[in-house]
């Protein structure tokens, strides 16, 4: 019962600070962009606990599990990503603007705002929907007892995580998301310094791993070298590459901020606040796995690792900053398209005139359509994908269909909205095809379609038509 009350504990407080934070919304900017008043240390901590994700804790650390020490390589992309972001961050912020289509809206016309407000919608929906799946996970863990029974069902533990998400996020939007991020930031990073030792001389030290893996048949696991190939190495780290290098999460985080100077500061330091905690989770991930032999619990594996491997009190910390992190990835991930639907759709199509008072109601209402969408889509994807694959999968269908749309509005003159049109279409009827259609791929040569997925020919069809169009329609 410690991990179930320190995780009520904790979520009791992100209800009271919604509740008093809600008290101060009365306009758009307010509930979407926190009154554009976010200091650096608050976007630095809003932005990691927004990237540090699902797709890290439980992503990251499943891929982990099935291929050990080599998966220290993934955080490659998203770390790159953001390096690139330090120069795009102080620009964005002095568009004064909401949301991504917003820019693309002003670049290329309503056209491939429209489009690329659609692209957003879909790839969120795949990324909020396993948010709600790992928040079941944990509730799942917490209530299992002494048996390894759980107390309550998986699905009824998936419903309770995204109603509370769903109402969290109505609170206060990103006010109150933003200021428990620091909080949540802050307990992750402490909680991971501290357990990474506990598990490893847990595991045995180095020796003990070998001869755990070896156990296992998992040799390869105390490999860095020779596990993945070049290809796996692109299919794994370009897409967190192009989503982070585009994403509306980050670029609404710049809008938030107070000026232009500290939206760039904070994406610096944040650099290095990400490859600290991405190759702790990795390296966590690994020396637990050397001790859960049973595939099935590996694909939770940390959370795993915090409720038996752990000190109570320490497992429960872990815990219950792995709640916080799903928490906060899910709140960001609906509050954006529940934005963007309200600004580059509502806003600019059926009432422009609203008042601020009818904005932030149909905000709220939007954050709950789009939470139950998203809960529709977690029940369809419950069995058929694992958390990693996803992650991937959502990344790109968002990386492909908007990150060079954006970057070229940002960055090349030449870029037309014929271009951008035809960039936004065809990333993404690419991805949705190349994963939902194999059968049209049989005559690639080579087993090709097997060794590459979507991320490649979604990215590479993607920037050729922004290219080849653009020239092509250049007046």
């Amino acid at each position: 019962m410690t991990y179930f009350s320190i995780i009520l504990l904790y979520l009791f407080t992100l209800i009271g600070v919604g509740i008093y934070k809600s008290k101060k919304i009365k306009t758009q900017a307010d509930f979407a962009v926190a009154g554009r008043s976010l200091s650096p240390w608050v976007l630095v901590g809003t932005m990691l606990a927004t990237w540090i994700g699902t797709g890290s804790i439980l992503g990251n650390a499943g891929k982990t599990y099935e291929t050990g020490m080599a998966a220290l390589i993934l955080p490659l992309g998203g770390t790159l990503g953001i390096l690139l972001l330090t120069q795009i961050a102080g620009k964005v912020r002095s568009y004064e603007k909401y949301t991504v289509p917003e820019i693309i809206g002003d670049r290329y016309g309503p056209g491939a705002r429209l489009l690329s407000v659609i692209a957003l919608v879909m790839a969120y929906m795949v990324i909020v929907s396993y948010q709600y799946n790992a928040g079941g996970a944990v509730i799942s863990t917490i209530l299992t007892d002494e048996n390894g029974v759980s107390l309550i069902s998986l699905e009824m533990a998936t419903v309770v995580a995204a109603v509370f998400i769903i109402a969290y996020t109505m609170l206060a939007g990103l006010v109150s998301v933003a200021y428990t991020d620091v909080g949540n930031g802050i307990i992750m990073t402490i909680a991971l310094i501290i357990a990474f030792p506990i598990l490893w001389f847990k595991a045995g030290g180095w020796s003990g791993m070998e001869v755990a893996f070896a156990g296992m048949g998992k040799n390869q696991h105390m490999q860095f070298f020779g596990v993945y190939s070049g290809m796996d190495i692109i299919n794994f780290c370009l897409p967190p590459f192009l989503l982070v290098l585009g994403d509306a999460n980050m670029y609404q985080r710049f809008f938030a901020s107070k000026d232009a100077k500290g939206a760039k500061s904070a994406t610096k330091s944040l650099v290095f606040a990400v490859v600290i905690i991405e190759l702790l989770i990795i390296a966590s991930a690994w020396v637990s796995a050397s001790m859960i032999p049973d595939a099935e619990v590996g694909k939770h594996v940390l959370i795993y690792a915090a409720h038996r491997f752990l000190p109570t009190f320490l497992g429960a910390i872990m815990m219950t900053t792995i709640v916080g992190i799903i928490i906060s990835t899910a709140d960001s991930y609906l509050l954006v398209p529940a934005t963007t639907l309200m600004r580059d759709i509502y806003l600019n199509y059926i009432n422009p005139k609203a008042s601020e008072k009818k904005i932030v109601l149909l905000s709220r209402l939007l954050v709950l359509a789009l939470g139950i969408v998203a809960f529709i889509v977690s029940r369809s994807f419950a069995e058929s994908e694992g958390f990693f694959e996803r992650a991937l999968y959502a990344y790109t269908i968002y990386g492909a269909a908007i990150t060079p749309v954006l970057v070229a509005a940002l960055f090349w003159k030449n870029a037309t909205k014929e271009g951008a049109v035809a960039s936004i279409i065809s990333g993404t009827v690419i991805t949705l095809l190349w994963k939902e259609v194999p059968a049209l791929w049989t005559w690639l040569p080579g087993g090709l379609y097997g060794s590459v997925d979507e991320v490649l020919p979604a990215i590479c069809c993607s920037v050729i038509a922004l290219v080849g169009v653009s020239y092509a329609t250049k007046k």
